[in-house]
C-alpha cells in the first residue's frame, strides 16, 4: 500500500517541481502544470498521463486505475488507488507524469542521475 509520504520527497526533489496546497489537496507542479494531484482524504492520486492510453490502463486493473471525473477527461489525466499501489509504482507513476510536463532534456538528465529509476 502506498501513501503519501512515499512521494512527498520525490515531488520536491525532481528537477523544477514543487508542492502546492490548493483547497487542502496535496499538488506536484511544474510552473503553472499540475502533474499529480491527492484527494482531500490521501486516497487518490490523480497523475498525467496520455489520454490515447488511459482506457487500456484503466481496463487492465479497474481496481488500481479509474477515470478521472467528466470535467477531467479533456485533460491527461487518470486516478489511482493508493491503497493498491506498492510505494514503488506509485514513484514510478510520479515520475512519468513529471516527464510529461519537463523538457526532454531535464527527464533525459533525471535519467542519467538515476538509471535505476526512483527510489
Amino acid at each position: 500500500m502506498a501513501v503519501i509520504d512515499d512521494v512527498r520527497a520525490l515531488g520536491a526533489e525532481l528537477e523544477r517541481s514543487y508542492h502546492a496546497y490548493v483547497r487542502g489537496r496535496l499538488k506536484f507542479r511544474v510552473g503553472h502544470m499540475v502533474y499529480v494531484a491527492f484527494s482531500l482524504d490521501e486516497s487518490v492520486m490523480g497523475f498525467a498521463f496520455p489520454k490515447e492510453e488511459r482506457a487500456a490502463l484503466v481496463a487492465g486493473n479497474p481496481r488500481k486505475f479509474q477515470m478521472p471525473s467528466d470535467s477531467d477527461l479533456r485533460f491527461n489525466w487518470v486516478h489511482a488507488d493508493l491503497t493498491v499501489l506498492e510505494a514503488a509504482e506509485a514513484r514510478e507513476l510520479v515520475v512519468d507524469a513529471w516527464r510529461m510536463v519537463v523538457p526532454a532534456k531535464v527527464s533525459r538528465a533525471y535519467d542519467l542521475a538515476h538509471p535505476a529509476g526512483p527510489q
